[in-house]
């Protein structure tokens, strides 16, 4: 007859064996388990995510009508949410999230390979949580550029979607259109502050007159009226004009964001071109159209002068590709000496860019990489003359005004 003692060690043995078959069955639940669902939740989530924003770019890509309607009816609601979120903040939130991929994922990079020396048994797990973080951001990423910016590369044209002619023109009618913007911005030029040296002293603000002056082409112009975001100067203002940079809408945030360091009597046009971009017209010469537009008809005087002082260089620009010498001192002898202080101003600034020294960076490679970067992306887009397009904005002036007499 068993012992006390002999009972009591086969009781412990018998718990122990249904222990271990509860745990191998466990083991064994957990195995099926992953052979059936291979793939965790959130990796199901974020490659969703990403088909969706693959099927949703190819989808435009092959329909103008649908484009359309997504930056008539779509778009505007990321504007007038996550826009409306991200204007709360005083500073440029996209700068923010810009230092945090340029420092925070090397530093993270950094960060798990240290964990993945020193926590040899955990080695898996901290593979798995990094793996999720960069899943996210590659999602992040690839959602947003195509719901606000990629889509919108698709739609049709300003001039198609409000209904004004796409003629060519005669350099007879160039020139013209040279004369008439000539005669107002030298009217322009008189009606505004100036200091010692006739350079303009600009007294207006950047975001309230901007965004009242973009909401008044609301009238006229289809998709301009609604909610705009709040423009936004960004810290690292001397690092975009090494980019050759004086605004960028960043589709990330859905800001719309200006480099304080450039000439003042640039900004005015250039926050309304960044605005413009807010409400889905993402082609830089139709952005640079509507805020010419914007300018020329507010009732502040320095936007006003600003709007004709950016329609000056493209026209000026256009003529001169054509014109021979005679013309072009001609044409410039046309031009007040208050108007031309401002311009050799804005030359000096980009001058001394060039020739800052003592940089972070140097301004030549950075300039380099920054053409190349938004000619590639334009071209990537369905732009085909990448950078070029910028000048087209002429011909819509042409087209517009001939059109309206």
């Amino acid at each position: 007859m068993p012992t006390d003692t002999e009972l009591i060690t086969a009781a412990e043995e018998q718990l122990a064996q249904e222990e271990n078959c509860a745990e191998e069955s466990s083991a064994e639940k957990a195995e099926k388990k992953k052979r059936r669902y291979p793939l965790s939740i959130q990796t199901c989530v974020c490659l969703g995510l990403i088909l969706g924003a693959v099927i949703l770019e190819i989808t435009a890509v092959n329909s103008t009508a649908f484009s359309d309607w997504y930056r008539e009816h779509i778009f505007p609601f990321w504007v007038s949410t996550y826009g409306r979120l991200t204007s709360v903040f005083p500073f440029s939130f996209g700068e923010i999230l810009i230092m945090i991929a340029v420092f925070g994922i090397p530093a993270s990079l950094v960060a798990m390979i240290v964990l993945l020396v020193i926590k040899k048994g955990r080695r898996k797990k901290i593979g798995k949580v990094f793996g999720y973080i960069y899943l996210w951001i590659i999602t992040f990423v690839v959602v947003v550029q195509v719901n606000n910016c990629f889509v919108l590369y698709r739609t049709s044209n300003f001039a198609k979607t409000n209904d004004i002619p796409e003629n060519t023109h005669t350099n007879e009618q160039l020139e013209q259109l040279g004369d008439a913007i000539v005669a107002e911005i030298n009217k322009a030029a008189e009606k505004v502050d100036r200091d010692e040296k006739n350079r303009i002293v600009m007294k207006c603000d950047y975001d309230r007159t901007a965004k009242e002056a973009m909401q008044a082409l609301g009238k006229e112009f289809k998709n301009l009226d609604g909610y705009y975001v709040t423009p936004k100067p960004v810290a690292c203002s001397f690092f975009m004009s090494q980019m050759n940079l004086t605004g960028i809408y960043f589709p990330f945030s859905m800001e719309a964001n200006y480099n304080n360091h450039c000439y003042k009597a640039k900004l005015p046009c250039t926050v309304c071109h960044e605005l413009a971009h807010t409400r889905g017209y993402i082609q830089e010469d139709e952005a640079t159209f509507i805020a010419y537009l914007a300018c020329i008809r507010s009732d502040d005087p320095y936007y006003r002068y600003a709007g004709y002082l950016t329609a000056l260089s493209y026209v000026r620009n256009k003529i001169f590709e054509y014109a021979d010498d005679e013309k072009k001192i001609k044409f410039d002898n046309t031009i007040s000496d208050k108007v031309w202080a401002d311009i050799d101003a804005n030359r000096e600034y980009w001058d001394s860019v060039k020739k800052a020294e003592d940089t972070v960076f140097d301004t030549q490679t950075v300039s380099k990489i920054s053409s190349d970067f938004v000619d590639g992306n334009l071209k990537l887009n369905g732009v085909p003359d990448g950078s070029k397009s910028y000048g087209r904005m002429v011909d819509l002036m042409l087209n517009y005004y001939i059109d309206k007499k």
